[in-house]
């Protein structure tokens, strides 16, 4: 196994001739997009961010080291060289030591520029995923035409499992305010199959869906029942194509930003915000009563702190 100081003299040999190596993108940005990969579970981020901020070291280290000092077992580290698209980790280590020996070969300005912030790293792939919904959004009839199929739909289901709760419960909070009944579903198994099946049978029409790496087997179940209810589905997830893509009636595909341990989702929650837009619009006269009367009783009852 070679050593850093081995990597030097390999990388002042390799820059020694008369002709430049072609310019490349920095080693930092070769491993974020070796290692952007919405699926992969928190414990493989881990082990992504420590090579991303430990390259010149980590790329030399064997698996049982590897896996010492990111904190997983060595299992852990097999199935991340695989889930990034290499046979094993000796194949995975060979490019990461190609890609050390560009960095070294850089010198300091290039070693410095490989502990660029990931936190900013981060923010720049969101503001790439909002671009692309920006985009989107050049033809919005068809966030127009569901925001009035979920207005008109009584009662309105809004199902978010594990990770995807927390949009579910954003989406819901804000549509009561502007929907009659609206039912949040949270949790799977039984608990969700009584719901949608409620709803179906008070006279609901629309369920709307999130469903947020890593999809949860739930949630393909729980769309799946609620298709065969009669229930109709929109999805916003992160791709446009898988399982639970293959049985909504309707998907919103947007990007998640997938640079961190665990995902943000600026992208989605901009879809979210959009489609309950689309339902203010599609019967302002019941927005503007029902808004009109929720900030009568905040009021009257001091929900809110005062300015």
């Amino acid at each position: 196994m070679a050593s850093p100081q081995q990597a030097r003299a390999q990388a002042s040999a390799i820059t020694s001739g008369k002709t430049a190596p072609e310019a490349e993108a920095a080693p930092s940005s070769q491993l974020r997009a070796l290692f952007d990969q919405p699926r992969l579970s928190p414990g493989q981020r881990r082990i992504a961010q420590y090579l991303i901020e430990h390259l010149t070291e980590a790329a030399f280290l064997s698996i049982t080291e590897l896996a010492d000092r990111a904190g997983v077992s060595q299992p852990s580290v097999t199935r991340f060289a695989a889930a990034v698209g290499f046979s094993g980790y000796p194949a995975l280590r060979e490019k990461l030591q190609a890609i050390a020996l560009g960095a070294l070969a850089g010198g300091p300005a290039t070693a410095e520029e490989d502990r660029g912030n990931e936190l900013q790293a981060a923010v720049d792939a969101e503001i790439e995923n909002l671009e692309n919904l920006r985009r989107d959004f050049a033809d919005p009839d068809q966030v127009i035409a569901i925001g009035r199929q979920l207005s008109e739909s009584t009662p309105l289901t809004v199902l978010g499992l594990r990770i995807s709760a927390s949009l579910a419960e954003y989406f819901a909070y804000a549509a009561r305010r502007i929907h009659p009944d609206v039912r949040l579903v949270t949790k799977g198994g039984s608990v969700a199959y009584d719901a949608l099946l409620q709803s179906r049978e008070a006279g609901g029409t629309w369920v709307l869906a999130f469903s947020m790496p890593r999809h949860a087997q739930e949630t393909l179940a729980a769309v799946r029942l609620a298709r065969g209810a009669g229930l109709r589905v929109a999805l916003i997830t992160d791709l446009a194509l898988g399982p639970v893509a293959d049985e909504a009636d309707v998907t919103f595909a947007t990007g998640t930003g997938s640079r961190l341990v665990f995902d943000s989702y600026a992208a989605p929650g901009v879809m979210a915000a959009a489609l309950l837009q689309a339902m203010t619009d599609a019967d302002p006269e019941r927005t503007q009563a029902r808004l009109e009367a929720y900030e009568h009783v905040s009021d009257q009852h001091q929900f809110f702190l005062r300015d």
